[in-house]
Formats: C-alpha cells, sequence, structure tokens
C-alpha cells in the first residue's frame, strides 16, 4: 500500500521482501526516489540469502530490479548507490557481481563503498540506491 503526504509518497513493492522493521522502503518526493539499504533477502523465503559477499549482492541487483516497475524508475534513473559491506576484504567479489549488472552498455551511477562493523540480520552487504525520474 502506498501512502501520500505532503508531498512525498511512500511505495511498497510486493515483488520483494516486505520490511522486517518500520520504516519506508522507498520514497519519492518529486522526481527523488530514495530506496533504503536493502539486505540480500530471498523473496521466496524472506530469508538471507547464503553465499557470502558476492551472492548477497546479486541478490539485492535482482531484488532492486524487481521492485523498479513499482518505484516508476529505470537503471538509467539511478544517481548513486552507497554499499555498506562487513566484508571489505571481498570488495573484489561485490564489485564482480556488481559489474554483471552494470555492464559497458550500462552507463552505471555514482558509487560510494564503506567498510562497517555490522548489518542488519547478519548482512555482510547492503546497498541504498538514490534514483532522479527523468
Amino acid at each position: 500500500m502506498n501512502t501520500t503526504r505532503n508531498n512525498r509518497v511512500c511505495i511498497q513493492s510486493d515483488a520483494i521482501p516486505a520490511p522486517r522493521f518500520r520504516y519506508s522502503p522507498c520514497v519519492q518526493i518529486g522526481p527523488v526516489v530514495q530506496v533504503s539499504g536493502m539486505v540480500a533477502l530471498d523473496a521466496a523465503t524472506g530469508k538471507l540469502a547464503e553465499g557470502g559477499p558476492a551472492a548477497e549482492t546479486r541478490v539485492i541487483l535482482a531484488n532492486l530490479k524487481k521492485a523498479m516497475p513499482d518505484y516508476d524508475v529505470t537503471l538509467d534513473d539511478l544517481l548513486i548507490a552507497r554499499i555498506f559491506t562487513t566484508r571489505f576484504d571481498a570488495f573484489a567479489e561485490i564489485n564482480a557481481a556488481w559489474e554483471e549488472v552494470f555492464t559497458a552498455e550500462v552507463i552505471p551511477p555514482a558509487r560510494t563503498t564503506v567498510g562497517v562493523t555490522a548489518l542488519p540480520l547478519g548482512a555482510t552487504v547492503e546497498i541504498e540506491f538514490s534514483f532522479v525520474q527523468s
């Protein structure tokens, strides 16, 4: 269920697991669409995906792509992605999974990667996304 208040639209997507905590998974104000940090929740089970940082990155990006039609955005609208990881030593694996989506045919967004000590649900990767609709 999407809700609107003061020009702010909170968007839900049934294509991905619902949030486990109280927050808006996606908020739009004008042309700006902000997607909250996503961890690698399996769409079928709602559990954290197994397989480490690369596998988690693949699930996050797959979930994002499933939700993008509900958020009314495309990869061309993606302005910046912020990656948080507890496994900075596995950055090459995370980047390899990233490059499976952001190939030479896709202009990649700006990106920041930050090493952290812990993430929700024991995840090793969390990514948040900022879009600007064209």
